[in-house]
């Protein structure tokens, strides 16, 4: 009888668990002993798709402050219809030169930058120069644009001609330049929170 109850407890068998398998963005299914490859190179494809689109951004905001620059410089129609006796059409203006020389230098840098694959300034600096630039061009912008509306709107009810579709378009062009900087902004905003180093 001592047998039998001796032998009735039940063996102590230590079973281990399997890893637990986590799944991915695209739906397949990844062990963390595995993940630590994979988790590497989703961050480099990240971080590439970061720096081209920043790159693309800047480069339509180069195309569309050309444009704003180029369409204003060139809006001169006689008396009353230059771009030049009005203080707001000058403040646009300016603000397009600037946003062009800012744009492409950052172009100029990001593309020599992905083409050689050395760093022109130090990543650190890039990122604070990326963000703020990004956004005081973005803000620059903004405010020429939203300041020059009022002064086309008040023109246009005399008179709708070329002086004022110009003054529009290239207002535009100009709030087109914004938006694009103002997303290149946010995506400095990220880099710049996920820099270990600051």
């Amino acid at each position: 009888m001592s047998n039998l109850e001796e032998n009735s407890s039940p063996p102590n068998i230590h079973i281990q668990t399997p890893p637990t398998a986590h799944p991915t963005r695209d739906g397949h299914y990844h062990t963390p002993q595995t993940g630590g490859i994979a988790g590497i190179l989703r961050r480099w494809k990240r971080e590439d798709l970061i720096k081209r689109g920043s790159l693309g951004l800047r480069g339509i905001a180069l195309i569309f402050s050309l444009i704003s620059f180029i369409v204003m410089a060139s809006n001169k129609h006689g008396y009353g219809r230059n771009f030049d006796e009005y203080e707001e059409y000058r403040y646009v203006l300016a603000t397009a030169i600037l946003s062009s020389l800012y744009t492409g230098a950052q172009v100029f840098r990001q593309v020599q930058e992905l083409s050689t694959g050395k760093q022109l300034i130090k990543p650190r600096i890039a990122a604070m120069v990326d963000f703020f630039g990004d956004q005081i061009m973005a803000y620059l912008l903004i405010s020429s644009a939203s300041s020059a509306i009022p002064m086309t709107n008040r023109i246009r009810e005399g008179a709708d001609n070329i002086f004022t579709d110009s003054s529009s378009a290239s207002i535009c062009m100009s709030f087109f330049a914004f938006l694009c900087l103002a997303g290149s902004a946010l995506i400095s905003g990220y880099k710049l929170s996920t820099q270990s180093y600051i």
